[in-house]
């Protein structure tokens, strides 16, 4: 998670912040030390374990837990102070059903950051003689491919109110796409 998502996120010190999807941990950790409690989750068994070892490594206090991103059936509704998924989502295939339980478990007006890669970046080959060729429609929702407008769709649907979205300059095209809600009342 780069400063950007992260300062989406407001002062955390203090406050209890969920990540989805922690593979190696560095945005935890990183909001471990601004003081932050963290939960995180790792859908992956391997992903679990390299979190560990970053945790442990680190010297951070991170709440690790193992299973699906939208089983948070393990924190109490309207606890969460903020939450955020760096790239996780992208192998999700009901992310409505992931932002109804985030939802449930965040704060009113709390904030849930999404970073992941830009749907227009799986459109092209960079490898390809000419540069740039277009390989797949916008639109093709294979693979768990979602326009900006299914995510946007996705989090209003789930109550809450988008207030960002960032498309940071990397080149020719988007590499990254952030999207910040807000938990609108229960």
């Amino acid at each position: 998670m780069t400063d950007e998502e992260l300062r989406l996120l407001g002062h955390v010190a203090g406050k209890r912040v969920l990540e989805l999807g922690c593979s190696d941990a560095q945005g935890a950790i990183a909001l471990a030390h601004q003081g932050a409690h963290v939960i995180a989750i790792a859908d992956g068994a391997d992903d679990l374990d390299r979190a560990r070892s970053a945790v442990e490594l680190a010297e951070a206090k991170v709440e690790l837990h193992h299973g699906d991103l939208a089983d948070l059936a393990f924190i109490r509704a309207d606890t969460v102070d903020a939450a955020f998924c760096d790239g996780a989502l992208r192998d999700v295939e009901d992310v409505d059903r992931v932002f109804r339980q985030v939802h449930r478990v965040l704060k009113t007006d709390a904030p849930l950051v999404v970073s992941l890669p830009h749907p227009t970046l799986e459109l092209i080959d960079e490898a390809a003689d000419p540069p740039l060729l277009i390989r797949r429609s916008y639109f093709d929702r294979s693979e768990n491919r979602r326009t900006v407008g299914d995510l946007f769709t996705s989090l209003t649907r789930a109550a809450f109110v988008v207030d960002t979205l960032l498309e940071p300059d990397s080149g020719t095209l988007p590499r990254t796409l952030i999207l910040r809600g807000r938990k609108l009342g229960n």
